[in-house]
Parts: C-alpha cells; structure tokens; sequence
C-alpha cells in the first residue's frame, strides 16, 4: 500500500512538473540529438537561448563585457547582439535581447517604481496577456518564481533569486538581464526633452525597472521571434521527468 501511494505521488509530481513548464519546447540547433540548445516559448511565441549568460563565454570579437559574469552596459549588450546576428549563430542571425511592454509609455513614476503588486515597474509586474513583458512572463508565469516582495509589501518568505531556473544553463542566482527598451524618461517618470539615456531590465528578485545605460552592467538573453522548429513536438518540459524518477526512487526506499 505504501508503495502504490508512492507511486502515485510520483506520478502527480511528474504531472504537475510538466504542465508547470509546458511552454517550453526544447529545440536541437545545431544538429545533435540529446540536447536542445533554445526551447520555444509557445505562451509568447519567441524562442530563448537554452545557455542564459552565452556571452561569459562567447562574446563574438565584442569588448566591454566582463568575462567573469557576462555583464555589460545597454549599448554593449547591443552591439553583442548584433556581432551575434553577424556570425548567424546557430544558423539565427534575428537574435534580440528580450522585449518590455511599456503600459503607459512612461517609464517609472515615484509612485510605480517599488509598486508591489501590477503594472510594469517594480514587484509583481503584469506577466500575463498582452501587457507582460517577456522575462517577467518567463521568471512569474512560465518557471513560478516568486518576487522578493509580495503583492501587500511584505518580505516573501518563499522567495528564492531565479529559484526555478527550468532547463535553462547558466541561469545564476545574480543575474541581471537587460531589455531592449529604451524609455523615454528619466528613472523616475519626470520627460526633461533629452534623449532616452535609460533602458529597462529585470533583476533576479523579480524587480522590474529603468536603469541608466551607461555604467550600469547587466547580462544579456538572447531571442528570437516564433518557433525555428515548429514541426517537431518535442516538450522540453522532459528535463523535469528526471526529476520525478528521483523523488520516485526516494519514495520506494522509504516505503521499504
């Protein structure tokens, strides 16, 4: 009996794990099967680079990337985009850094910019329908993590920096990822007429916001828009399964 139960708690775990992650499709590449080198967001509709920080390793001739975590300025990340494009890597030269829905146009007020519950900026920003900016939606609604703050302010106790990093590599608990959104104002929402000198990114505690391009040093996600592999079914939600075979093990030796 205590066996037939384990099972089925097993079973529940390899269930729920997948259809936690089915937006993702795990996509090969570069012509090797056994690995999927970007997984199709099928809820967005664009396909995430499966390595998260590729440029610590590979930054195609770009300088002004710090080769220790990957990160750099807003126009860096840019520029590494396009080298990228440049060497058509992985046979996609139509990478992008990831896009921000801007609800109303106007960065972040002094209001919005520690919101924690809603719209674009802050905790807990929007990451679902038409208004979710894409790592939000990624981070929140695809892997389930959780803000550092909850929707009432207070200090979530489950939280976890990039706690479920799904099949993603090199997903780190510090990274920063950059937009490739300019605003149109200053960091707290007041337009001086000048040239859009911040640029909007998504912060490892669930913080969404404006920060200036230049001296500000985040990674870089590279993507590209719909599904190079359409036709091939393959759920890359799998990774998970190994995942409930070790709890099932765990369980079987417990039950004996």
């Amino acid at each position: 009996m205590k066996l037939i139960r384990s099972l089925a708690i097993a079973a529940a775990l390899c269930v729920a794990a997948t259809s936690a992650n089915a937006a993702l499709l795990g996509r090969d590449l570069n012509g090797s099967p056994g690995s999927f080198e970007a997984y199709y967001d099928t809820v967005l509709d664009i396909t995430w680079l499966a390595n998260a920080n590729l440029a610590q390793s590979n930054q195609f001739g770009v300088t002004g990337i710090n080769l220790s975590n990957g990160r750099m300025e807003w126009d860096t990340a840019n520029n590494w985009i396009t080298a990228m494009n440049a060497a058509s890597y992985l046979g996609i030269s139509t990478w992008r850094l990831p896009a921000m829905y801007d609800i109303n146009d106007d960065g972040c007020t002094v209001n919005s910019y520690s919101s924690y519950n809603g719209g674009d900026c802050g905790y807990n920003v929007v990451s679902t329908g038409a208004q979710a900016s894409e790592l939000a939606s990624l981070f929140h609604a695809t892997l389930g993590n959780l803000a550092f703050y909850t929707t009432s302010g207070a200090t979530e106790p489950g939280f976890l920096a990039w706690g479920n990093v799904g099949p993603f590599s090199n997903l780190g608990t510090n990274n920063f990822y950059w937009y490739g959104q300019e605003t149109t104002t200053d960091s707290t929402g007041f337009d001086y007429g000048l040239p859009a000198y911040y640029a909007w990114y998504f912060g490892p505690s669930g913080a969404q916001r404006p920060q200036d391009k230049t001296g500000s040093f985040y990674n870089a996600w590279a993507v590209f828009d719909g599904d190079v592999q359409a036709a091939v079914p393959v759920p890359g939600a799998v990774w998970l399964f190994g995942s409930a075979v070790a709890a099932l093990g765990w369980l079987r030796r417990k039950a004996g």
